[in-house]
């Protein structure tokens, strides 16, 4: 038995890498929590990216292409595709902003906001339990980490 510990010890010090990565760390924490998501909100028949639209929608407020592109984390561009989709399934509307008909605006139609509702709260679910262990301290930490790597200019 001992030395089945010791094993298990080494092999997790061999996968581990000399240098700790940040970055390397949050993209398997992105992974982990969109496969966690995913397993959760299989009803709903959505990709990470729809996921992440709507879970951006949730509030209820309106938001151009390049807004809600900011919001997601993509460029406008990539982001069309992921609209088609959620307009084609019925979750979105785009219209025109008042005031500017050169914006287009993207707004959550009824069975959009009950999908929206649903991604937000099992995000919820899955941030409480995931940072359940964790200090206020700690948790400030790590949303200032977060906000300083989002805020990284190329």
């Amino acid at each position: 038995m001992k030395s089945e510990n010791m094993k298990s010890e080494i092999m997790k010090s061999e996968s581990v890498p000399s240098e700790w990565s940040a970055l390397l760390a949050l993209q398997r924490a992105t992974h982990a929590t969109l496969q966690v998501l995913a397993a959760e909100l299989v009803d709903l028949d959505l990709t990470p990216s729809e996921i992440n639209a709507l879970a951006n929608l949730a509030d209820g407020r309106g938001r151009t292409v390049s807004e809600l592109g900011v919001a997601v984390g993509t460029r406008p561009t990539t982001l069309t595709s992921v609209l088609d989709r959620l307009e084609r399934r019925g979750h979105i509307t785009r219209g025109t902003r008042p005031g500017d008909r050169r914006a287009v605006l993207i707004e959550l139609t009824a069975s959009g906001r009950v999908a929206a509702a649903t991604i937000r709260q099992a995000i919820t679910d899955l941030e409480h339990r995931a940072l359940q262990g964790l200090s206020d301290d700690a948790i400030a930490g790590l949303r200032a980490a977060l906000q300083a790597l989002t805020e990284v200019s190329s």
